[in-house]
């Protein structure tokens, strides 16, 4: 009886591990499904000449989202003029400035190798490495690049300084010996943890506003890391990783500081793991651009063109299932390129978006910021100084007007 029971044990795991394709022929079954999540990301733009590099190693810090037991990184050739050669690559857990926690160093492969050349345009995932690393912790990515790079693909406004060596590959060192610091993240895009199946990320797309210009630097203090905060003190969206696609001097329409939000989108937001949820806060570089000194009005732009490109972004966002929630625009009035044009059409812009029903939910990041007194300025305590950016109790305004629940 044992026997004829381990049998037909033995045959319905069979049946289990195997199934049989139309024409007959035996295939495996597909393994479990791996849950991948992006818990940070930089959008990848153009590099100068000075961002060239020769046989040196860069170490790079990031404060990730979500943490976990498995990680992948990304890095990006997108706007590279050659290939690009990584003779090297390492993750650790940062201890404190260039420091790593020893133990914690995993030296990356691809598809097993510990080098790979990635073509102009094109981008490469790291085979996945086991690595116990918290929620928000601070990582340390280590690259070493032989020869001479060209430009490099480049996120320019870090906030968080990395360090550059001199000629050698200190990828796997405890304490990188550093020549230069450097306020930029260098070919690194994304950084995935495999986490459960309610796990999922929010994209933050936007400007210089989402970027944290204004900031106070190595502090993580960016509207959407705070947000990232108050979404893990809940635990109904304590598995929500939220990542900052924010690029400086960004527009909708046009490209400017880096390719426009339409141009970008399938790369920062559709191909980023496992998207359930988009914040757009984009459109008030469009309105001041024509305004900025020495600007002649070049590519200005209407309140109803912009509407139109924002409704792109929600439209191609809802084809793949992804929730997007619509940001009111701050005010602006002091700053360099403001107009009383631009400022007709920032308004209505901000009416649409809290009443038109476009969105799935409207977040009045406007009204959390500005002056009851002056409503085209920010508030006092709130404005950077430059009256376009946050500072950083600004930014934290921010983040604490976001209403938790849209995500629950």
């Amino acid at each position: 009886m044992a026997t004829c029971i381990r049998y037909f044990r033995l045959r319905l795991a069979l049946a289990l591990a195997l199934a049989i394709l139309p024409n007959g022929i035996l295939t495996a079954a597909p393994a479990a499904q791996e849950h991948w999540v992006t818990t940070w990301m930089a959008s990848p733009m153009a590099g100068s000449p000075r961002d060239e590099f020769r046989s040196q190693t860069l170490r790079m810090i990031v404060h990730i989202s979500l943490g976990g037991s498995r990680l992948r990184v990304e890095f990006s050739n997108a706007f590279g003029i050659r290939p690009l050669v990584i003779g090297a690559a390492h993750i650790a857990l940062r201890s404190h400035g260039t420091g790593i926690v020893p133990a914690s160093d995993r030296a990356l492969s691809f598809d097993g190798f510990p080098s790979v050349t990635i073509p102009p345009g094109a981008l490469e995932l790291s085979d996945p490495v086991s690595l116990e690393v918290p929620t928000e912790a601070d990582l340390a990515i280590s690259l070493y690049v032989p020869g001479s790079t060209g430009p490099a693909t480049v996120h320019p406004l870090a906030l968080q300084t990395g360090y550059i060596s001199g000629a050698g590959n200190f990828t796997a060192a405890e304490t990188l010996p550093y020549k230069w610091k450097s306020s930029s993240w260098d070919w690194l895009s994304a950084i995935d943890v495999e986490e459960g199946a309610d796990a999922h990320a929010i994209v933050a797309l936007g400007d210089s506003i989402t970027d944290g210009y204004g900031s106070t630097p190595n502090a993580n203090l960016r509207w959407p890391n705070l947000l990232q905060a108050r979404l893990l003190t809940d635990p109904s969206t304590a598995q929500l990783a939220v990542i900052n696609a924010g690029i400086s001097g960004n527009r909708v329409l046009h490209d400017a500081a880096g390719p426009s939000a339409l141009e970008r989108f399938d790369r920062d937001v559709l191909a980023r793991d496992g998207v359930k949820y988009l914040l757009v806060l984009e459109g008030i570089n469009d309105l001041g651009a024509p305004y900025e000194p020495g600007g002649h009005g070049q590519q200005e732009v209407t309140a109803r063109e912009l509407i139109a490109g924002l409704r792109q972004l929600i439209d191609r966002a809802h084809a793949h299932g992804i929730k997007v929630f619509g940001c009111t625009l701050t005010p602006y009035k002091g700053a360099k390129y403001f107009s009383a044009v631009g400022e007709a059409r920032r308004e209505a812009i901000n009416r649409w978006t809290r009443t038109s029903g476009a969105f799935d939910g409207a977040i009045d990041f406007d009204a959390a910021v500005r002056d009851p007194r002056h409503p085209l300025r920010f508030l006092p305590a709130y404005d950077s100084g430059d009256h376009l950016h946050p500072s950083d109790a600004g930014y934290k305004a921010m983040a604490d007007a976001v209403n938790l629940s849209l995500f629950h």
